[in-house]
């Protein structure tokens, strides 16, 4: 496509092999740190709960540290599950993120709940159950504490402090659903791809058209975030898309395990219906040397009609996770 693709980022902390969650979490601010310094446009965290695989549960903490340890790329949540939470709430936490941090902070939000059952009740005890219904109205009521005070029965009520730049909003799907939220709301949508790769150009299309501005100035925002595996050789390539495989494979049939190194992998051996499942989950993946991954990428946004791809790499090493952002970096010249 003709114009420049921004990349950016959506980093779960993955937990590799012996690692800890806190070498997890040093990871991420590491990474945030490069990013900036090779030119992604976002760097957004994510939200799950009871698990040993991914370490960040609190995106709005995590945001802090990492905006504490940058200087000026944007930063935000990939995403908030708001179901489980008061619209009220967020909107405080993220108003002082962006009141601290100006201008630097997205509020990404989700429906789906992000883990399994017992946390779902765990997180929702206090009001019984986890409400999707007022989805769409509580994204209506964080615009609005995002952007001043809200008129509560007479009275003012303000989501202290509010910023001078409110967070822009974005709601995070895989289906044509988020898409009608997005746009009846006239907030970013950001279309993950890497979760399903089924219907999502439709999708994003179907937002475009329904996109309703608050302003006239307002226009249609969306993203499309993929897993991306880059490696210097074809043979490394296939070596952490592999690893890839596996992990999502054992997510798939609920075998938490840590994100295993290539050995191990290499030993497993699996059944036919296993290998055709890996091969359908490798839709939602793009692997190979620079030059390859930029086709793929390039071809992926023209299919979005989106300038911007959220790129997710998970690798059992450390060090060739930041290569692969270092070399897809290069590839689209950031």
């Amino acid at each position: 496509m003709s114009q420049r693709i921004k990349l950016s980022i959506l980093d779960q902390s993955p937990i590799a092999g012996s690692d800890t969650p806190a070498q997890a979490l040093a990871n991420t601010t590491s990474l945030a740190k490069h990013a900036e310094k090779w030119g992604y446009h976002r760097f957004w965290v994510s939200e799950h709960h009871n698990t040993k695989t991914l370490a960040g549960s609190t995106p709005e903490v995590l945001i802090a540290h990492l905006a504490a340890n940058t200087e000026k790329i944007r930063l935000g949540s990939g995403g908030v599950m708001l179901p489980h939470y008061s619209a009220y709430k967020v909107a405080e936490n993220f108003n002082l993120l962006a009141t601290l941090y100006p201008d630097r902070i997205d509020l990404g939000v989700g429906r789906a709940p992000g883990t399994d059952a017992p946390a779902i009740y765990a997180l929702n005890s206090h009001k019984g159950n986890y409400d999707t219904d007022r989805f769409p109205e509580q994204i209506a009521e964080l615009k609005a504490f995002t952007s001043g005070p809200v008129n509560a029965g007479g009275s003012k009520l303000y989501a202290s402090p509010v910023p001078e730049v409110a967070p822009p909003i974005w709601v995070l799907s895989s289906s044509g659903f988020g898409a009608q939220h997005a746009a009846g709301q006239g907030v970013g949508f950001a279309l993950a791809h890497f979760i399903n790769p089924l219907g999502g150009p439709e999708a994003m299309q179907k937002y475009r058209e329904e996109f309703i501005p608050e302003r006239k100035t307002d226009q249609p925002q969306g993203l499309v975030c993929v897993f991306v595996n880059c490696a210097d050789t074809e043979e490394k390539a296939l070596e952490l898309q592999r690893t890839m495989d596996i992990l999502m494979l054992y997510v798939e049939t609920g075998r938490r395990v840590p994100v295993l190194p290539y050995e191990e992998i290499r030993k497993i051996q699996l059944s036919p219906m296993e290998e055709a499942r890996i091969m359908h989950n490798r839709n939602r993946m793009v692997f190979g040397t620079p030059a390859s991954v930029k086709k793929q990428l390039e071809n992926l946004a023209e299919q979005y009609g989106s300038d911007e791809v959220m790129v997710v790499t998970i690798t059992h090493d450390f060090k060739d996770r930041l290569r692969s952002y270092e070399l897809l970096a290069e590839a689209f010249a950031l």
